[in-house]
C-alpha cells in the first residue's frame, strides 16, 4: 500500500481527492493537513463521515515523511513553492495541484503571477502532467505539475488539430465557460449565491494565467510558436467546463477526417471520448472524462470540449498521475 498524505485538505480538489483515493486499491490516507483548521476531517467534508479517521493536522514535511509516501499539495500558489522543496528534502514524492511549477520560464511565471519564484531552478525539469501529452515521463518520478481544468481542457482539443498542421497556431480563439467551484472554497464577493445566479460573466479578460500555460504546452508538442486569445466565463452551475474553440484551417479537410484524427490522436487514451455530437457539461460530470467533436464552418474549424473541473480538471487527473508515477493501471480508482 502506498500512503498518501493530502496538504490543504479543506478544499474542494482534496474532497474530491479524497473520494477517488479511499476507492484506491493500493492506497491508505494517512495524514490530511490545514495550516488554519482544526477538528475531524469530517467537519470540514460531512461526505466523509464514517469513511475516513482522520484529523487535520499542521504538520511539518519531516512529520509528513514518517507518515506518507507520496503527497498531493493543494495548497494556493506561492504556499506550494514554499512547501514543496522542503517535502521532496524530506524524501516525499509529490503532485502539486498549484500553478507554481507548471511554467518552465521563472520570469514568465512572475509576469502573470506577480510573484518572484523562489524555487525556479526546479521549474524546467518538472514533468507537467496531463497524461495524455506526456504519460512516457510520469513514471518514477519525484514532482509532477498537475494542469489547470481550463488548461487540460484547451490543450486536449487543439493538440491533435495542431499537431496533425489542420489549424493555424496563432489567432486562436478560446471562449471558455466554467461552473463557480473553480474559483475554490475561500468565500469571494464575485462568487457568492446573490452574485452569481442567474448571471453569466465574463472575467479575466487579456490577462487570465492559464493563458502562458496553454501556449506553452501546445507549443511544445506541436512544435509550432501557438498563441491563443483566451476569455473564461463564469456561471451559474456547480461544476463542470465547456471549451468552444475557433481557429483559422490550414489545409483542406471534412469534419469526418479532423474527427477522425482526433481519433487517432487519442488511441488508446482511456478517458478521451470523441465524439459525433456536441458535448455537454452533464455529459461528464462526476468523471475524468474529456468529451470533444470538430465541426467545419466555412473556413473555420470549431472545436468543443468538456470536463468535470474538479475531477478530470484537477483531481482525477492527479490520480491519473499518481497511478502512472507508481506503475499502477492508469484508470485505477478512476472508472466505476
Amino acid at each position: 500500500m502506498i500512503r498518501v498524505a493530502i496538504q490543504g485538505a479543506t478544499g474542494y480538489t482534496a474532497l474530491e481527492l479524497l473520494r477517488i483515493l479511499l476507492r484506491h486499491p493500493e492506497v491508505q490516507v494517512t495524514a490530511v493537513t490545514s495550516r488554519s483548521e482544526t477538528g475531524h476531517i469530517s467537519e470540514i467534508h460531512p461526505l466523509l463521515r464514517g469513511r475516513l479517521n482522520l484529523r487535520l493536522e499542521n504538520l511539518s514535511p519531516a512529520q509528513l515523511a514518517e507518515r506518507a509516501d507520496v503527497c498531493f499539495c493543494c495548497l494556493p500558489h506561492v504556499a506550494s513553492m514554499e512547501a514543496i522543496p522542503r517535502l521532496l528534502d524530506a524524501g516525499l514524492r509529490v503532485i502539486d495541484l498549484s500553478a507554481d511549477y507548471r511554467l518552465k520560464d521563472p520570469a514568465v511565471y512572475e509576469q502573470w503571477y506577480g510573484h518572484v519564484h523562489t524555487d525556479s531552478a526546479r521549474l524546467a525539469a518538472t514533468v507537467y502532467g496531463l497524461p495524455e501529452l506526456y504519460a512516457e515521463k510520469i513514471p518514477g518520478q519525484k514532482l509532477i505539475a498537475n494542469p489547470g481544468c481550463y488548461t487540460s481542457t484547451s490543450i486536449l482539443a487543439l493538440a491533435p488539430l495542431l499537431c496533425g498542421g489542420f489549424i493555424k497556431p496563432t489567432g486562436i480563439i478560446i471562449d471558455a465557460k466554467s461552473g463557480v467551484s473553480g474559483a475554490g472554497r475561500t468565500p469571494k464577493l464575485n462568487t457568492l449565491y446573490a452574485e452569481c445566479n442567474e448571471s453569466l460573466s465574463p472575467y479575466a479578460v487579456g490577462n487570465h494565467r492559464h493563458t502562458p500555460e496553454i501556449e506553452q504546452v501546445l507549443s511544445d508538442v506541436s512544435r509550432e510558436g501557438v498563441e491563443v486569445l483566451f476569455t473564461p466565463h463564469l456561471v451559474p452551475m456547480d461544476r463542470g467546463i465547456l471549451a468552444s474553440i475557433y481557429a483559422d484551417r490550414l489545409k483542406p479537410a471534412t469534419q469526418e477526417e479532423l474527427l477522425a484524427a482526433v481519433r487517432s490522436f487519442y488511441a488508446g487514451k482511456p478517458f478521451i471520448r470523441v465524439t459525433e455530437q456536441l458535448p455537454k457539461t452533464k455529459d461528464v460530470a462526476q468523471t475524468n472524462y474529456c468529451d470533444i467533436t470538430v465541426r467545419v464552418v466555412r473556413s473555420k474549424v470549431l472545436v468543443f470540449a468538456v470536463l468535470d473541473n474538479l475531477i478530470k480538471g484537477a483531481s482525477g487527473v492527479a490520480v491519473q498521475n499518481f497511478n502512472l508515477m507508481y506503475g499502477f493501471e492508469e484508470t485505477t480508482a478512476l472508472i466505476d
